[in-house]
């Protein structure tokens, strides 16, 4: 069977099958002498050399034109483009070129155990000259660098750093903050902030350059405290995911849709027999002309063009409730047609996609459904209480995950004591020992980084806890079912929660100014978290028996050199274009500061309840999943639908959910391994043609057709 034929087990909630290793991408296990390729200096140098270019057209695009957005979807699609350009490449590389007789010092190949540990210490580990090598790329050497440019592509997302580059500055243009009875600014740290009138009034403006002394001199010690901190926050993403990969990826068998395509794109380093398949062709074109004609007619409006979009007029549904209570369904809502999510949407499993529209629905009618008992949706302290229920969901689906995996946990903790009955760890990116130090070093930066910027103690702890709750919960979502995207815009955030808790007064203002610095990663939205993408890399490379040691290293080495570039990037265009669109996404945030500050709040007791309101039917609906065979309502399904971003492919989760049922209800399993390749083509023609719109925007600085949400 091959790579492209391979289906996708849906994963459901259940106990614990074992600890067995599986059959990686349908093949059988392989001990470790059977591993292909791993990570290797010329992957990471790649990666490192492609982190600062995706960074500077993604800043462009999204950050300063806001159009074409790369990171509003699970699946980047300017990563998928570079990897594919890459096994093109490769592919000539086997034809043409698959050997070369290069000068260097060259590692000799380890010795057998039986020749004795006197002769392996006499031998020498290599020698300089000529030997010939394989030039082609491995399956491990492109994961590499998939994983490397998704991180940093993460990082400068719109979701992320877009958000977190303005809260360095331009609260010290903004007389808002220094009203009422405190002062804002005043509470910000002076390491991590950039307050010189001289060097931040550019940035309004524009028309300047970012390279001068004084600018590079300004700039240097927060961008520098940034990335480091950056680093941290990896570390213990990267070791969190090594602890929890083995559970997941062999125990539970997880199916990690978002990685089939690209994992089948690399298999072996690339293959023919991938581009041979027609349905992936017949798909190709397919999505391939939808985008060069609404390419095309955008300058040239007699050519015909398709309406895909969930902002165009033509699909807008809001538009059509005129009558109360239907007025409380929003204006904006449409009904998004894009080829590739339906497509996307296909290599979900069923009962997930249709759970997600089905309780997408069910929250509009919940909206009419309060506006007609005289309440107010959407206002705070209003029912339906969207968000708190998300909130509940969320925790739940946490708490689930940790309950099914403690045999497992339980044994890692043995390995990590030194104490028999432990778990293997000789396959892991790293030992389970130095997984657990990687946490207790990263966490105890990111407390000393916070206890510097004068937050309290107890805080802090209470802060990072509910971040990497709800990170693990998002991390485990996308590996078991693959949505098409995850964003929570309605303030699910460690800070929201902690408001809830707390009130202001059990705060404090010095806590709650700093909280507005982390709102780029625990704040507006969650569609560009980098832990689910390090958790998909470990899949990739299990699937393909790579090698995985220092693949984590790879990781760490992105998160670094992922945040300093998206830093050098906003600084570059901003001085260039002035104040845009990263610096309007972020003035909420201090109107909604100065508003907490002033009107002092205790604990809201009702967003609490229904929170827990949330959580109790989460576990009711696990329940369920594990005791009726037929119950067709995911969990994850509710907790991503109860809040914003489902809006943008709603319609197109319908269309896939009734095309997946049709096919395997009347063709199997057998037509369903047909359609994949059908599918992949699609994905693969919107996303390389969407590319060359997008990287002819950055060259012309001209609009071009934007083929994705955003």
């Amino acid at each position: 069977m091959s790579q492209l034929d391979q289906q996708p087990v849906a994963a459901s909630p259940s106990a614990p099958r074992g600890s067995g290793r599986p059959a990686p991408a349908g093949e059988s296990a392989l001990d470790p002498g059977a591993y292909r390729g791993g990570v290797t200096l010329r992957a990471v140098l790649i990666g490192l050399f492609l982190i600062p270019l995706n960074t500077y057209w993604v800043i462009y695009v999204e950050g300063i034109r806001h159009w074409n957005h790369c990171t509003a979807m699970s699946l980047f699609w300017n990563t998928i483009f570079c990897i594919f350009l890459l096994v093109l490449v490769n592919l000539g590389l086997k034809r043409y070129c698959p050997h070369a007789r290069l000068w260097g010092y060259h590692r000799d190949p380890p010795l057998e155990a039986s020749e004795g540990d006197r002769q392996r210490r006499a031998r020498p580990r290599g020698r300089w000259g000529w030997k010939e090598v394989s030039l082609p790329f491995t399956q491990g050497e492109f994961i590499t660098i998939y994983v490397m440019i998704t991180i940093a592509t993460a990082l400068a997302g719109h979701d992320s750093l877009q958000l977190g580059y303005p809260i360095m500055y331009m609260q010290f243009n903004s007389e808002t903050l220094a009203k009422g009875r405190i002062d804002a600014r005043e509470l910000y740290p002076p390491h991590l902030t950039v307050r010189d009138e001289t060097i931040i009034k550019p940035l309004e403006w524009g028309g300047g350059t970012f390279y001068r002394t004084e600018y590079l001199q300004a700039w240097f010690g927060p961008v520098l405290w940034w990335c480091l901190f950056i680093t941290a926050l990896g570390l213990v993403m990267i070791c969190m995911n090594v602890l929890i990969r083995k559970q997941w990826t062999e125990n539970e068998k997880l199916s990690y849709p978002i990685v089939q395509l690209p994992l089948a794109m690399t298999h072996d380093g690339g293959t023919l027999e991938f581009f041979r398949h027609k349905p992936l062709w017949f798909g190709f074109l397919l999505g391939a002309t939808i985008d060069i004609l609404n390419g095309l007619h955008l300058y040239y409006p007699i050519v015909p063009g398709f309406v895909v979009r969930h902002d165009a007029p033509e699909l807008n549904l809001g538009n059509q409730f005129t009558t109360f209570p239907w007025t409380a369904i929003p204006k904006s809502l449409g009904m998004p047609l894009y080829p590739f999510m339906i497509a996307v949407g296909y290599f979900l499993p069923l009962d997930l996609s249709f759970s997600i529209w089905f309780f997408f629905l069910l929250k509009l009618l919940s909206l009419v459904v309060s506006a007609a008992l005289g309440y107010q949706p959407g206002q705070p302290r209003n029912p339906p209480f969207l968000n708190e229920q998300s909130w509940g969901a969320w925790g739940a689906i946490f708490l689930y995950v940790m309950w099914v995996g403690r045999p497992h946990f339980a044994r890692v903790a043995r390995t990590v004591l030194g104490l028999r009955g432990g778990e293997d760890d000789s396959r892991e990116p790293m030992t389970y020992r130095a997984a657990v130090a990687g946490i207790v070093v990263g966490c105890a930066f990111l407390y000393w980084f916070c206890l510097m910027a004068k937050m309290t103690p107890g805080v802090i702890l209470a802060f990072f806890a509910i971040y990497f709750v709800l990170s693990i919960a998002i991390t485990r979502v996308r590996a078991e079912l693959g949505p098409p995207a995850h964003e929570m815009a309605g303030n699910m955030n460690a800070a929201t929660l902690l408001y809830w808790i707390f009130g202001t007064n059990g705060l404090g203002a010095q806590n709650m100014t700093m909280m507005t610095m982390f709102w780029w990663f625990s704040g507006r939205g969650y569609r560009t978290h980098p832990m689910p993408c390090q958790l998909e890399a470990f899949k990739m490379g299990e699937a393909g028996r790579m090698d995985m040691r220092g693949l984590g290293w790879a990781m760490l080495l992105a998160m670094f050199f992922g945040g300093l570039a998206t830093y050098w990037a906003c600084l570059h265009w901003e001085y260039i274009y002035g104040a845009n669109g990263m610096t309007n996404h972020n003035r909420g945030i201090f109107s909604l500061l100065k508003s907490r500050l002033d009107n002092p709040a205790g604990t809201d007791y009702v967003s609490l309840q229904a929170l827990i309101f949330g959580g109790i039917l989460t576990f009711g609906m696990i329940v369920a999943r594990l005791r009726v065979p037929w119950w067709p309502f995911h969990p994850a399904g509710y907790a991503l639908a109860m809040n914003f971003g489902i809006e943008y492919f709603w319609t197109c989760l319908m269309l896939s959910t009734l095309l997946k049922w049709a096919v395997l209800r009347y063709g199997g399993h057998r037509l369903n391994r047909q359609i994949m390749p059908f599918m992949f083509g699609l994905i693969l023609g919107e996303f390389n043609v969407g590319a060359f719109w997008s990287v002819m925007s950055v060259l012309t600085g001209a609009r071009t057709y934007d083929f994705a949400p955003g």
